[in-house]
């Protein structure tokens, strides 16, 4: 069988392993527009910080060789009638099965002087999508002092706090009254801006920017109210949008992304899609554990390992790591009605919120130091009955009574087999257990084995826990 992939981000790539897993002999070409091999985007922000370097991103999965794979070439037009796509390189490939993996392209709003009728951005500005994009930013942040970041959600503060551990006052212009608003709520923006204050990056709320104008050797952001605030640079991080125009030339089914069923098959049961690009159920999830779930199913259908398997979608977590946050948000956490139970402590920078329907989390958010934030998401994953006093899980401890069954513990010992470790890839203490017993003995290996902390890297020091308890467990029994 003949099967193109088109796209070699993260999700092609795991699309790719998850195919050869299942049939190695599939005769496999995956085509990326990008000139680089597959690499983790979740890390670019580290690239920009200089804490993590470019060959560190890339990501190398098993059977990344046994494809035929062509960097630097995009699809410019798909014949389904004849399955056939043509590459921006004059080539033609015919299919059996195609992919569409082509994940999403930077928005850019419509504001005054941000875009040129050309297209072209000024020169002192720079979307955050691609690992193109971080070196261009990384090199206007050569010897600069201010930036601007224009978006504050999750990438734009992604954004912010690489530029100010690369030493920049940073200031982060967001156009509503309060931060990531699709997944906090204002008390929680409140605490995360002072948060974000201690780290070099101040927070203008309610600051729409409504033209970019350049400056000698400056940019300047013109907000509606009349302000104008000047930086070195202008990192633009206002979302993503699917990319589709090669899904709408060819006439399949386009939403607000390409529409799918529940087997990942588009319009045209010959065509798949998967990640960003992909619309399932109304919705696109721009999240990283739902695209590789969608691989897994598009490969049991495509190779017919399982050809009834279905996709279905769970409850985004949403995870923010960086020096001084550390930041969960995760189901209906902006929920104002029903039962809540709420603790904040805005001096320590902690704020933890409950969202609770039938004795079950329905949402939470975590900022801060919470000791239970993992125990948290796993009751949240698993709907685990909360304990009595759900109090408990907001100031880090048990109060009064037992554990409840099957509640997740912190020490790895405690544990059940199944709790999820990872969530990206489904990696539960049991996998990572089975790994060490066949002969892991790093984290390298455990990572290796398993793919564990590949996708946001947030559980990485919970592998690492794991990793150390089952070293002295070892030397006790020795």
């Amino acid at each position: 069988m003949r099967v193109v992939v088109v796209g070699h981000g993260m999700s092609g790539a795991r699309l790719v392993s998850e195919l050869h897993a299942r049939d190695p002999e599939l005769d496999l070409t995956v085509l990326g527009a990008e000139p680089h091999p597959a690499y983790n985007r979740i890390l670019l922000s580290a690239v920009v910080a200089g804490t993590v370097a470019e060959a560190d991103i890339t990501l190398v999965e098993p059977a990344a060789h046994r494809a035929s794979t062509r960097l630097g070439t995009a699809v410019v037009d798909l014949d389904r009638a004849a399955r056939t796509v043509w590459t921006s390189d004059g080539g033609r490939l015919r299919y059996d099965r195609l992919v569409l993996a082509t994940g999403g392209r930077a928005v850019l709003p419509e504001i005054k002087g941000l875009v040129g009728d050309d297209g072209s951005l000024p020169d002192r500005v720079a979307p955050f999508r691609t690992l193109d994009d971080c070196r261009r930013i990384t090199a206007l942040a050569s010897g600069a002092r201010t930036a601007l970041v224009l978006g504050g959600g999750l990438l734009g503060l992604e954004a912010a706090r690489g530029l100010a551990r690369r030493g920049l006052a940073v200031t982060v212009l967001h156009a509503v009254g309060h931060l990531m608003d699709r997944q906090l709520d204002a008390a929680a923006s409140a605490v995360l801006v002072d948060s974000l204050a201690s780290l070099g990056v101040r927070v203008e709320l309610d600051a729409c920017t409504v033209a970019v104008a350049p400056d000698v050797g400056r940019v300047e952001a013109v907000l509606a109210d009349g302000r104008r605030l000047a930086g070195d640079l202008l990192v633009v991080a206002c979302g993503i949008r699917p990319e589709t125009d090669l899904a709408v030339r060819a006439g399949l089914a386009v939403e607000r992304g390409v529409v799918v069923d529940d087997r990942m098959r588009t319009s045209d049961p010959r065509v798949f899609a998967i990640g960003d690009c992909a619309e399932h159920a109304g919705r696109v999830t721009g999240l990283l554990a739902p695209a590789w779930a969608q691989a897994r199913v598009a490969a049991d259908v495509i190779t017919a390992a399982r050809p009834l398997a279905r996709y279905r979608p769970t409850a985004p977590v949403t995870r923010l790591k960086a020096a001084g946050i550390d930041l969960a948000a995760m189901g209906d956490s902006t929920r104002t009605g029903g039962d809540q139970v709420t603790y904040a402590d805005p001096a320590r920078g902690t704020y933890a919120k409950l969202v609770v329907r039938d004795n079950r989390l329905s949402g939470a958010i975590m900022i801060g130091d919470n000791p239970t934030v993992g125990t948290v998401i796993q009751m949240f994953d698993r709907g685990t009955p909360l304990p009595p006093d759900p109090r408990a899980l907001l100031l880090g401890r048990w109060i009064g009574g037992p554990v409840p069954v099957g509640a997740p513990q912190a020490s790895p010992s405690l544990m059940p087999d199944a709790a999820v470790v990872c969530q990206c890839n489904t990696v539960t203490k049991k996998d990572l257990v089975g790994c060490w017993r066949g002969g892991a003995r790093t984290v390298g290996d455990l990572v290796a084995g398993t793919r564990a902390s590949t996708g946001c890297g947030s559980c990485r020091d919970t592998v690492e826990g794991i990793l150390g308890w089952l070293r002295g467990a070892e030397e006790d029994v020795a």
